[in-house]
């Protein structure tokens, strides 16, 4: 399965009995919306809603992290997601959050995962059928394991600025990567990780929330100053839009871009960590 799937391709597909759809939708107190109530006026017939703050590492200060692999099977079990299933996540969001939720279950052992491209928008644009309320799903077996080769830690993060084994690449805006704009989150100093290249996220996506063409991908992190054939970690504000560089890269042939999870909202905290300023 394409790792990027069309709304006719979705269209054709819905209803089958291994396709699985999933809103992952989520959004930023700034933002004023709810996305499990918009999820509830209306979605892609038979999806399920992902909450990404929910299905998440809840003994933490730091905003939705990982959850345990045991915790994260549970719930994909009770929104009948599981083994044998053709996964297509999609969002009706500004972070383009489905991206998150492709990586969560790509690293917790999902084989078949693709995003829907252009997301709930563009199905909607195509006056695309629409449910409303709440899905009733059976429980499936979702067989956990955790690519931890996926994720890094602020350790990890350190070691790298010594060592520079793994380039760093930042999906915030320019304004952010570069302290000019000030960070959404209280408490966080402003600037960058030292040595990070910045590929703000939203410069990947068409007008109309597609993706952008693989050359203008290709291009967007040649620009940015990434060789996507050597180590890559990706990091963000704090790990959702990081997920659509690394979704980009996938979509390139290189899978194995990691994430910094904690991203800003943990390295920005610290009064330690060294942290640059300007383009």
């Amino acid at each position: 399965m394409n790792p990027l799937v069309t709304t006719e391709w979705l269209a054709a597909e819905l209803g089958k009995s291994d396709i699985r759809v999933i809103d992952a939708t989520m959004f930023l107190a700034a933002h004023g919306r709810n996305a499990r109530t918009e999820f509830e006026a209306a979605h892609i017939p038979g999806a399920v809603f992902f909450d990404i703050d929910e299905v998440s590492e809840l003994g933490t200060d730091l905003p939705h992290m990982l959850p345990p692999p045991e915790k994260f099977a549970s719930r994909m079990q009770a929104l009948g997601l599981g083994d044998g299933s053709r996964i297509i996540v999609y969002d009706n969001s500004p972070l383009r959050s489905a991206a998150r939720v492709w990586w969560m279950l790509t690293l917790f052992g999902a084989h078949e995962v693709a995003i829907l491209d252009g997301g709930f928008a563009k199905w909607q644009a195509e006056g695309r059928g629409v449910e409303s309320g709440k899905p009733i799903v059976r429980h499936r077996h979702f067989t956990v394991w955790a690519d931890k080769s996926l994720v890094r830690d602020i350790k990890q993060m350190t070691d790298n600025l010594r060592s520079k084994t793994e380039q760093v690449i930042d999906a915030r805006s320019a304004g952010r990567f570069a302290g000019t704009e000030p960070e959404p989150r209280a408490g966080l100093r402003s600037g960058h990780i030292p040595g990070s290249k910045n590929l703000p996220y939203d410069q990947l996506f068409n007008e109309d929330g597609t993706y952008k063409s693989r050359d203008e991908i290709q291009a967007a992190f040649d620009a940015a100053g990434i060789d996507l054939a050597k180590p890559l970690v990706a990091t963000c504000g704090s790990g959702i839009t990081a997920a659509v560089l690394v979704f980009a890269a996938a979509l390139l042939g290189h899978p194995k871009v990691a994430i910094y999870d904690g991203a800003w909202s943990e390295w920005g905290a610290s009064a330690t960590n060294p942290v640059v300023t300007g383009a």
